[in-house]
């Protein structure tokens, strides 16, 4: 059986023997929205226990089960003022036909059959089938300084979600965009070869991509408690703004997952298929066959007591699809070892308390290599063995009793070489995106997101943003911060004297700030102002910009250029 088949025929097999053994109503996910999942998590926190529907530490979440969190706060003391009161009936709207309570139908429609619902542009609803259908659209402009092609953005699409019998759900969207970035984003680009969280791309009026996007997915249950999801997007395991174990700043990608809630535990297993380092032609991607890997990944979450959730994972990374790590159980590790492969095995832990109501502590440690003597030892402390990324957050809802004034404190650092490896198509990227945190290794970050929304329909966000991280001087040399290089290949010191922020020392200085204003339901205005510093010890002077632009976004997800 050809290597590529034996994915695919896994998908076959739970899409068409199994899909007769459905009983359940679900839905579909809601897509991973930073500002969209905050305004449900922090009730999570302002109740100070975990809610019994779902887990915040695997993204996104599923719609009705969503849904029934919203109904479980009706009359609930953390709806304090009226920006919760209209967040509650703006989540119930966005999810009505899984909502127990009424939510309101449209006063006029549009020629009577579209907008009979705030949140859909045109909807059908019966027991056996219902499909909502909604545009997208994204137009963007801004000026930034000593940029002779002001940044601006325009995106275009559909994106459709419905269900069969209650049974099967689906979610799919389509886009189109033509972007000219901000410098730094132009500037990654321009070093990956790669678009932040897209595939294939075009260049566009030569300073300017143009790519097309599609995600999607279809679920299922097998029984009561298991359920299944085949899909082409991207997923995020964690409570923070970033993720060491799985970001949703990758290029989306085909997977099937299955989840498993028994009492107060979650597994939840993600098999993947995603692309390997893709051949370029003058500074673009040809139009060739690009190279595939399988990525595998095992989460079991529970909860200890009503206050803490702690996650155990494990993921490997091979360029050969292997039927072992199909196994939803088994230790990637030993299988690893038992083979004789050389696949790239990361394990570690993650970890909410909701110490308090209205304040959470969380944190990850992901571990991709390590020896114990080294570690402790004198002089092992700065072995290159010795690798992983950890991160430490909190999170203060209602900020010294001021109504929705949230804050969030998080910090991030990763040990040098830790996503890279020594075997081609194995590093930890996707279509040459890091799959975790966006400057990938050898560096540290501190954090700062402040959330307010002083009236209902306006929301305030303010990011500061510190990093320290060390860069290559050329394609040859290798400090270990780079995931696509080869952790063997082009390191100045060897196995010791390795330390994070090795290399030519940069320094990130940025701030956010953005206000959004939703007009109609998942209409919003949006304005922003960025401020960005970069010195680093190979320039001459510092490199500063600002950037002031103003938005409309329609049902699309507002970008951040936060790296």
């Amino acid at each position: 059986m050809a290597i590529r088949s034996l994915f695919i025929r896994l998908a076959q097999l739970i899409a068409l023997v199994l899909l007769p053994l459905l009983a359940t109503a679900q839905g579909s996910y809601a897509p991973y929205d930073r500002d969209y999942y905050h305004r449900f998590e922090r009730y999570e926190i302002l109740q100070g226990t975990n809610n019994p529907f779902f887990m915040t530490g695997f993204k996104p979440v599923r719609r009705d089960h969503l849904a029934q969190y919203l109904n479980s706060l009706q009359g609930s003391s953390v709806i304090r003022s009226r920006a919760d009161q209209f967040n509650l009936d703006y989540l119930s709207q966005d999810n009505w036909e899984f909502v127990s309570r009424e939510t309101p139908e449209s006063n006029k429609p549009f020629l009577k059959s579209l907008y009979r619902r705030p949140g859909d542009f045109a909807h059908y609803y019966s027991e056996e089938f219902d499909i909502h259908l909604n545009p997208v659209f994204y137009l963007n402009g801004g000026i930034e300084t000593d940029n002779e092609q002001n940044p601006n953005r325009l995106t275009r699409g559909v994106v459709v979600r419905g269900a069969i019998d209650k049974k099967v759900s689906f979610y799919t969207q389509f886009t189109q965009s033509e972007a000219f970035f901000p410098s730094w984003v132009k500037g990654f680009a321009e070093y990956n070869g790669a678009v932040p969280g897209e595939a294939f791309w075009k260049e566009y009026q030569e300073e300017g991509y143009s790519y097309f996007s599609a995600m999607g997915h279809v679920n299922f249950h097998f029984t009561k408690n298991i359920q299944a999801q085949i899909g082409h997007d991207r997923n995020f395991v964690g409570e923070g703004y970033r993720s060491f174990i799985l970001s949703d700043f990758s290029t989306p990608y085909m997977f099937v997952k299955l989840n498993t809630k028994v009492w107060k535990f979650q597994l939840t297993n993600l098999w993947t298929q995603m692309t390997a380092d893709v051949f370029y032609d003058r500074g673009r991607p040809t139009d060739g066959r690009y190279p595939q890997k399988w990525f595998s990944l095992h989460r079991l979450g529970f909860d200890v007591g009503k206050k803490l959730n702690i996650g155990f994972f494990e993921s490997v990374m091979t360029d050969q699809a292997n039927f072992n790590y199909f196994n939803p159980i088994i230790f990637f590790r030993w299988v690893e070892q038992s083979l004789g492969t050389p696949d790239k095995v990361m394990l570690g832990t993650d970890a909410k308390w909701n110490l308090y109501p209205g304040m959470q502590l969380y944190g990850q440690f992901a571990l991709d290599e390590f020896v114990f003597g080294e570690f402790f030892g004198i002089d092992g402390k700065k072995s290159k063995r010795n690798k992983y990324g950890v991160q430490a957050g909190y999170k203060y809802i209602n900020v010294f009793n001021i109504s929705n004034l949230d804050l969030q404190l998080e910090y991030n650092s990763a040990r040098p070489y830790t996503f890279q490896e020594k075997q081609d198509f194995q590093s930890y990227s996707n279509w040459r995106n890091p799959l975790t945190h966006p400057r990938g290794a050898n560096f540290r970050e501190f954090l700062s997101v402040i959330r307010y929304q002083p009236i209902p329909k306006l929301n305030l966000t303010l990011l500061a943003m510190y990093q320290l991280y060390g860069a290559d001087p050329d394609a040859e040399t290798n400090w270990g911060g780079d995931v696509l290089k080869n952790r063997l290949e082009g390191s100045p010191t060897g196995l010791f004297n390795n330390e994070t922020g090795q290399g030519i020392e940069n320094q990130i200085v940025q701030a956010n700030l953005n206000a959004s204003y939703m007009l109609r339901h998942n209409f919003f205005i949006d304005g922003g102002v960025t401020y960005r510093r970069r010195t680093a010890e190979d320039l001459d002077a510092p490199v500063a910009s600002n950037y002031l632009q103003l938005a409309l976004r329609w049902n699309f997800v507002r970008p951040d250029y936060n790296f």
